[in-house]
C-alpha cells in the first residue's frame, strides 16, 4: 500500500515562498511519476509538476517559479514554490503513479492517471 504525506503548507504574502514536502514511505520515488496537484475552491483539480528519471514537467502558471526535485535516498520529494501569487492558493496534493505516465507526455494534464494520492496540504496567499 503506498500512503503519501505532504507537509510544508501554510499561509504567505505575495511573492513569498513556501517549501512542500511529500514522503512515500517505503515506495521508492525514484521508480515512479510523482507529481503535484491543486484544487482550489469551486475549481477543479490541475497539475502543478511531476517528476521521473530526474526530468521535471511544469504547468505554465509556475514555470520559473516552482522547482520540483526528488531525494531518492529518503523517498521525497519537494516542490520549492517561489514568488508565490494569491492565484497559487489551494490545497496541494501529492500524487504517484507508474513511471511510465512521465513518459508519456504531458503527465500533469491526466490526474486521473495517478493512482495514489496524499491527503493535501493547504497553501494560502495573500496580496
Amino acid at each position: 500500500q503506498v500512503t503519501l504525506v505532504e507537509s510544508g503548507g501554510g499561509s504567505v504574502q505575495a511573492g513569498g515562498f513556501l517549501r512542500l514536502s511529500c514522503t512515500t514511505g517505503q515506495v521508492p520515488v525514484s521508480g515512479n511519476c510523482m507529481g503535484w496537484f491543486r484544487q482550489a475552491p469551486g475549481k477543479e483539480r490541475e497539475g502543478v509538476a511531476a517528476i521521473y528519471g530526474g526530468s521535471a514537467y511544469y504547468a505554465d502558471s509556475v514555470k520559473g517559479r516552482f522547482t520540483l526535485s526528488q531525494d531518492n535516498a529518503k523517498n521525497m520529494v519537494y516542490l520549492q514554490m517561489n514568488s508565490l501569487k494569491p492565484e497559487d492558493t489551494a490545497m496541494y496534493y501529492c500524487a504517484a503513479t507508474a513511471g511510465y505516465v512521465c513518459l508519456s507526455g504531458s503527465p500533469i494534464a491526466s490526474p486521473e492517471r495517478f493512482h495514489y494520492w496524499g491527503q493535501g496540504t493547504q497553501v494560502t496567499v495573500s496580496s
